[in-house]
This record gives structure tokens, sequence and C-alpha cells, in this order.
């Protein structure tokens, strides 16, 4: 077979080659490190941080950074990956982020009729619509189930008289397709609220388009678009749906205060009796559970400190009442698991 010969290489040259390479890579490394360390994300929904310009500098800093070039490279490390992975993550918990998908949505709904992605895809949509009705009717009958999913209630065929007197509220409702398809249920008080003007736009314009003129959007017409966080509602829903939401406050940079201020805010809104229903595709079941009882044990030490009759601060506000059983399974590490997981939790 024949060989390539290859040109004689000149030690001197290639050592110069190599010092430059070896410097060069240095000073990326420092200013990149002084960079970071020059800035924090600020947070989309109130900064909790201590200078309100971060955001602002961060921009400068990363647009004025004069940093040289990365030596191009067929490969990336594992190491690269996980910090790509860990970014785009972030973007997700970011409301410039959703502000951004939903005009592009927008737009294409405008000249193409397209109604945008359907979150966890639009078979969990209809199973969770049709397994919260049941939840809801047997509720309403007096009773508390324990496998909604499993067997059909005697009730649901009967379904529409008792959820009539239901309130609804959708948080994070995005393109609104969800509260379309508890209409379809049966329900008929919905309400639609979300932190991004053109997904409230989205979630109307499709509403009008698909014949559910009666389902209520918070749009900046009426008032001022609604983030649960720092939620304006002022009355209580009987049931509060959540499909995503909890996940994408999760992503934001300051993810771990942030879901603490949900459960805060989304209590107010259950009303007694109500129920709140989760869809995660982040979170498992028990993993849900857990944070809402460390949430209840909050709740109740806080009350606790502030009530002279420590009886009034034991009940805690949230408890476990059900969740999907039906979704597709899998085995992991020893233990079973599903893509999505839905829970349902009733407020005291």
């Amino acid at each position: 077979m024949a060989g390539i010969r290859l040109a004689p290489e000149d030690p001197e040259l290639s050592s110069q080659q190599s010092r430059g390479a070896v410097v060069s890579d240095l000073i990326s490394d420092d200013e990149r490190s002084v960079a970071a360390d020059s800035w924090s994300i600020k947070s989309e929904y109130g900064s909790t941080l201590d200078d309100d310009q971060r955001q602002t500098d961060a921009a400068d800093a990363l647009s004025a950074a004069n940093f040289p070039p990365a030596p191009s490279s067929d490969y990336s490390s594992d190491k690269e990956e996980v910090e790509t992975e860990e970014a785009a993550q972030s973007m997700l918990g970011l409301q410039s982020y959703w502000d951004s998908a939903y005009a592009d949505e927008l737009t294409n709904f405008r000249e193409h009729g397209h109604a945008g992605e359907v979150w966890f895809g639009a078979d969990v949509m209809e199973l969770v619509a049709s397994w919260t009705k049941g939840l809801c009717i047997d509720i309403s009958h007096g009773q508390l189930p324990n496998h909604v999913d499993d067997t059909k209630s005697e009730l649901v065929d009967q379904g529409d008289k008792y959820l009539s007197t239901w309130g609804v509220l959708d948080i994070g409702t995005g393109n609104g397709l969800l509260l379309q398809e508890l209409a379809k249920q049966g329900f008929s008080h919905l309400t639609g609220t979300d932190y991004s003007e053109g997904a409230v736009q989205l979630a109307r314009s499709l509403a009008d388009r698909d014949g559910f003129a009666n389902i209520n959007f918070l749009c900046h017409s009426i008032c001022k678009v609604d983030d649960v966080l720092e939620t304006k509602l002022e009355r209580q829903f009987q049931l509060v749906m959540d499909k995503g939401t909890l996940d994408a406050i999760g992503l934001h940079p300051d993810g771990p205060v942030k879901r603490m201020m949900y459960w805060d805010s989304v209590s107010r809104l259950v009303a007694s009796g109500g129920i709140l229903v989760i869809t995660s595709c982040n979170s498992t079941k028990d993993e849900l559970v857990q944070e809402v009882e460390s949430f209840n044990q909050r709740r109740v030490g806080m009350s606790q400190e502030h009530e002279k009759d420590e009886e009034a601060g034991r009940d805690p506000p949230f408890r476990y009442l059900s969740h999907i059983r039906s979704y597709p399974t899998f085995m992991f590490g020893g233990s079973e698991g599903s893509r999505v997981a839905t829970v349902a939790f009733v407020r005291s």
C-alpha cells in the first residue's frame, strides 16, 4: 500500500506554536473567569440579588469581552455538553425565553393557523383532562378516590351538573389548549393566566377560532398579565391546573427560591376543599409529594410562631389526594418511573 510522505517539521516553529497555544488558552480561561465572576443573572420574576443592574451588566460584559477564539476541534468534551444542556435549561426558566417563543408561535398562528407546541403531547393533555373530570365528580359526590384512572366512576356520565359549579384556573396557560380540553369535559367556568402577553394573545386567538369564547384569559387589555409567583388575582378557585409551569419555574437560575414562592402563591389561589393538579416531566410523583410535605412543614411552623393558639397552625395546607397511574412506565437503576407525573393535592 502506498504511503503519504509528510513535509519535515521545523522543531523551533512547532515549539513556538505550542507555547502560543498554551498562552492563548490561559488568557482565554482567565478572561472568561473574570467576566463570569463579574455578574449574575437577574431574576425575571423580580430579583433576589443585591444589584438590580446585573442583568444589564452581564449583557454588557459578554458583548464587550474580547475573548480569543477557541481552537477548533471536531470533538466536544462531556463537560462542554453538560454546560450547554444546563444553559438551555436555565433559559427555559426565564420570561424572556417564553416571550420570544410565544411571539414566534403567535406569528405562525396568524400566518399558517398553527396552534403551537402541546407540552407533553396531546395524549397526555387529554388524559389529564378526563382524569381530572372524574376526580372532581367523585369529590362533588363526597368521595375521595384513590384509583381514579383505574375504574370509571359511575357518576362521570352525568358529570356536567357537578362540574358547572367548579371554578377552574390554569396557571401558565401557554396556548390555552388544556382549558379547551377541560371545556370539552364539561367544565364551564374557565380562566387562564400567563406572565407572557404573547401566550395570552395566542390562547385567546385559538379559543375564539375553536369556538371556546367562554374561556376567560387575563390579557393586557383587561389587566396586566399575571405571574403566578406574584399573582394579582384576588379570588380563589375550586380547581387549579399546572401543566409544566412548576417545571419551568424550577429551571430558573433561582429555581429553589422560586419554587418556594410558587407554593406560597398557589396555596392562596386554591379554595378550601379545592384541588391542585400538577403535571410534570421534571419531578416524579414521590418528589412532588415530598415537596408538598416540606411546604406544609414550613407553613405549619410559621403559623405556630405567629399564632398564640398553636392549634390554629397545625393544619397543613395541602395533602396528597391521587395521581395518574396509567402512564407508561420504565425501569431505571432498579426503580420504576414514567416520563410524566400527574398528581392531585386537596387544599385544607
